[in-house]
């Protein structure tokens, strides 16, 4: 299901609110802008196999969010939707995006759709990628004690890589190229020679429970959701009555042969979905 090759997209770092923030640049310079955001405890690199599907007519950039991959950890640990949402304006405005389309996964899912609904006035279109409108409050207390707990360590990065999981367990529906990619891309190594996951875990000891479907009201620009599969619990009908209640445009795609990780799972697939949508 995936491409033959991973884009590499080039690095930058700039600082904004308080946080060094770190995108990547995959190009093509004069494309519509599109700027891709990843979910919890991922990366920027979540959309390296599927930024050559939109690269030819799209400047495509995914950045870090605060607390992941190689941008910087908060300090104090300011991890509210509202510090995220205001990330991904710093990185808009600091390439001057305009009529862009912003592409969610999961948290950054919602991270987009609360940025979508603060600063309206620079995004064209809004993709959202099997992202849950509610968590439980029993998830989040579990995230919650999950994140107070030390995280581990590893000898070497062979043994962070090789101890490397999905959130969900769909480790069989994505490609062990992809999977080692994403686990190279999660670790840093220590002062001590110790190896570690990039993601800081007080993201989830800080995490606040958010509704996201009201958040719709505000979304006027032409958007899509995408469901990881046909057996995803996220954007059931029901929440898609909600939704349209309050943003008749919305469109609803899903991505077949894939799961919760969409452009990890069938990066072919999520493209051409995607790419339908924008061509509408």
């Amino acid at each position: 299901m995936t491409p033959l090759h991973a884009a590499a997209g080039a690095s930058h770092f700039f600082e904004a609110n308080g946080v060094k923030l770190h995108y990547l640049d995959y190009g093509t310079a004069g494309g519509r802008p599109m700027l891709c955001v990843h979910g919890g405890a991922a990366h920027a690199h979540w959309f390296d196999f599927v930024a050559p599907g939109f690269t030819p007519d799209h400047h495509v950039y995914a950045m870090d969010l605060r607390g992941h991959g190689d941008s910087a950890w908060a300090e104090p640990h300011t991890y509210a939707w509202k510090h995220y949402a205001e990330d991904v304006n710093a990185v808009a405005e600091k390439l001057d995006l305009r009529d862009y389309v912003l592409v969610g996964h999961s948290m950054g899912g919602m991270v987009s759709l609360v940025h979508a609904a603060t600063h309206p006035e620079r995004i064209g279109a809004l993709v959202v990628v099997d992202s849950v409108m509610l968590m439980p409050m029993e998830r989040v207390t579990r995230m919650r004690a999950f994140g107070e707990k030390p995280a581990p360590g590893y000898a070497t990065q062979a043994e962070l890589v090789a101890r490397y999981r999905l959130e969900g367990g769909e480790k069989h529906l994505t490609a062990p190229e992809v999977l080692q990619r994403m686990a190279v891309h999660s670790g840093r190594q220590n002062a001590e020679g110790r190896w570690h996951h990039k993601a800081d875990r007080r993201v989830y000891a800080n995490f606040q429970q958010i509704a996201g479907v009201p958040l719709w009201e505000k979304v006027k620009v032409p958007a899509l959701v995408i469901r990881g599969g046909e057996h995803s619990p996220r954007f059931t009908p029901e929440v898609m009555t909600e939704i349209h209640a309050l943003a008749p445009q919305v469109q609803v795609a899903e991505v077949t042969a894939s799961d919760h990780h969409v452009t990890l799972d069938n990066p072919q697939g999520f493209v051409d979905v995607v790419r339908q949508f924008l061509r509408a």
